[in-house]
């Protein structure tokens, strides 16, 4: 009798010394050429063989392999990760900006163009990453291809009145009820013009919009403007809490729902208060709530707009705290920042030995 292999820590079991595929059984391997110990070679019946694996054991192996192939070897699409929620998608819900390459999900990217279409922020939509080297921007196409075609139309309608407003040889009729866009001479735009609206025939002012004065100057305020399609009803002269308003020193249109009355400009930085347009640039305090017409106007409680006094009090006195208590050190380190300074100088003087 040939013993039957047995099953050892070192691997498969071995029948006549030839290593067979565990689970095929000794029908699975061939028998041993020769005899053994005088008998004629044997093959002892075994366990009929699995109905797919009549392999041999070099098959087996192949077939284990490609079985229990690893994740990382499968063909699988890379992953690419979002700025701006910090996701991880496949390249085809990725979205690219043509002008700097910068990459994002294209749900976030379309989002972020709709916020900011809808709330008229601004119309050059630049890319969400703050720190893009290249400081790109959202083409037209691009846009169009994201958003819905009303949105699209809001700003293209965004994009035009920004232009108007740019460009010193166009001005918008100050007519409530007008849309048009009158044309200036090229001559003379520093000066006060007659400007006639070929679509109402209102002759106006280019400097003030008021109605044209010959012979009188500007007055001191500007008047407040309309958008274009506006009625007068909703916007009066006399009302200092118009929900929308011109900025004094870029005339660009801002709106104000609610909230604090301290306005900045997004388009020029610059500070005012809603209601009479007066600078706020150097009114760290906010003491022009204080006094006058707009006195308690600001929108916020007292004792709020005595923390935020106490927080720039503390700010600068906190800087000259730091300067006071470095002055010793930066007296005495000065003349050794000196000496040192001119003994390189007066080193670099010197001949070279010869």
């Amino acid at each position: 009798m040939v013993p039957r292999g047995r099953c050892t820590a070192g691997g498969p079991p071995r029948v006549h010394g030839r290593r067979v595929c565990p689970g095929l059984g000794a029908a699975a391997a061939s028998p041993v050429r020769g005899p053994v110990s005088g008998h004629p070679p044997t093959v002892h019946p075994g366990p009929p063989p699995h109905p797919w694996i009549a392999l041999t054991a070099h098959d087996c192996s192949a077939m284990t392999t490609a079985r229990y192939r690893p994740t990382w070897d499968l063909a699988l699409d890379p992953l690419v990760s979002c700025k701006l929620c910090l996701g991880e998608y496949p390249v085809e819900q990725m979205t690219t900006i043509a002008q700097c390459q910068c990459i994002f999900c294209t749900l976030c990217l379309k989002q972020y163009v709709e916020l900011l279409i809808k709330e008229g922020l601004e119309t050059a939509i630049s890319c969400p990453d703050a720190a893009c080297p290249k400081q790109g921007h959202l083409q037209e196409d691009e846009i169009e291809c994201m958003v819905a075609a009303e949105i699209m139309q809001r700003y293209k309608k965004l994009q035009f009145e920004r232009e108007v407003l740019l460009d010193p040889c166009r001005t918008w009729c100050p007519a409530s009820t007008c849309q048009a866009v009158c044309q200036l001479q090229e001559m003379g735009l520093q000066t006060p013009q007659l400007v006639q609206c070929k679509a109402c025939a209102m002759e106006f002012c280019s400097a003030c919009k008021a109605s044209w004065h010959p012979g009188q100057g500007c007055p001191e305020t500007m008047p407040i403007t309309f958008l274009p399609g506006e009625t007068s009803s909703a916007f009066k002269l006399e009302e200092d809490d118009a929900p929308i308003k011109r900025c004094p020193k870029c005339k660009v249109y801002i709106e104000r729902d609610e909230g604090c009355a301290q306005m900045m400009c997004k388009n020029c930085k610059h500070a005012f208060c809603w209601y009479c347009l007066e600078s706020l640039d150097d009114d760290f305090l906010l003491i022009h709530y204080d006094k006058g017409p707009c006195r308690n106007k600001l929108g916020h409680s007292r004792a709020s707009v005595i923390w935020h006094r106490t927080q720039v009090v503390g700010i600068f006195a906190g800087f000259g705290l730091l300067l006071l208590v470095a002055s010793p050190f930066l007296l005495l380190a000065t003349p050794f920042v000196l000496c040192c300074k001119c003994k390189f100088s007066k080193g670099d003087d010197d001949p070279l030995p010869t």
